[in-house]
């Protein structure tokens, strides 16, 4: 992937750092792995707002990606790559010898024409998908599941990858992109190599009217609100509002959210 800054020729330009796109060669996605998506504005069933800062925006189609690579011992080619605006990493798409059609994530390192397969035990090439306890130990992977046959749920998004640290009989010990370091069942899907679009954390807009093009309005600070309403609202004048935290007044930056007696933690090695 590439970026460009663009020249400052107006006040919008000056900071814009966006993606070039050139790895795409596909504009319109594949009509039979698309739907339309519809919007909600952040409005529940009876139109009352329950997620604030959200509306309007470009009018999207969602694309089926296939996140379970269930199609076992049948090679596929990859034919396109092309942008998917619900999600921050390409997609390619693949036809398989047999006829069929599927969108999976984009792999780094892989291009046109390339050959990838998906089987419980394969060569541990760049795009091949099998079960965890045949890829060898220290191997980058991404699109991890966490329950055998449900689909991947770890390292999906741009750039993001897991490590394979060890293996027993029943699980295997991987590293996710937050460090954590958890156990997995051995008979879970991974694919091997990176997400593609590793430079997509290095973009920035440049001006509010990308972000109102991506369907996400104005936020207000907390700060600059009445105590009513926020509780870090209130004060003379640019007061800081204390210790951070949300509208529920739930502490952030450090403050641990997960359920001490959720079921999975006896999972979790590291946190």
């Amino acid at each position: 992937m590439s970026i460009k800054k663009t020249k400052p020729i107006t006040s919008s330009q000056r900071f814009k750092v966006i993606n070039t796109f050139k790895e795409i060669t596909k504009k319109n996605p594949e009509k039979t792995l698309s739907r339309g998506k519809k919007k909600t504005g952040g409005r529940n069933y009876s139109g009352r707002i329950t997620i604030r800062y959200l509306g309007g925006g470009h009018k999207k189609k969602y694309r089926i990606i296939d996140y379970k690579r269930n199609k076992f011992g049948i090679p596929a080619i990859i034919k396109h790559i092309e942008y998917d605006p619900n999600r921050s990493c390409f997609i390619y798409l693949l036809f398989y010898i047999d006829g069929e059609k599927r969108y999976i994530p984009s792999i780094n390192g892989l291009n046109i024409g390339n050959k990838i397969l998906s089987d419980k035990k394969t060569t541990p090439e760049l795009g091949n998908a099998m079960y965890i306890m045949n890829i060898p130990l220290g191997t980058i992977i991404s699109c991890v599941e966490l329950i055998p046959g449900k689909g991947a749920i770890l390292a999906r998004s741009a750039g993001s990858y897991a490590q394979l640290i060890a293996k027993s009989k029943r699980f295997a010990t991987i590293k996710l992109p937050s460090g954590e370091k958890r156990l997995v069942l051995s008979t879970c899907m991974a694919t091997i190599g990176s997400i593609s679009n590793s430079d997509h954390k290095l973009e920035m807009d440049g001006k509010a009217g990308r972000k109102r093009w991506l369907g996400r309005k104005p936020r207000t600070r907390g700060v600059a609100m009445n105590p009513i309403d926020h509780p870090m609202g209130g004060g003379e004048g640019k007061s800081s509002g204390g210790h951070p935290r949300n509208r529920n007044g739930i502490p952030s930056n450090g403050f641990k959210t997960r359920n001490k007696k959720k079921i999975t933690n006896k999972y979790i090695i590291k946190k």
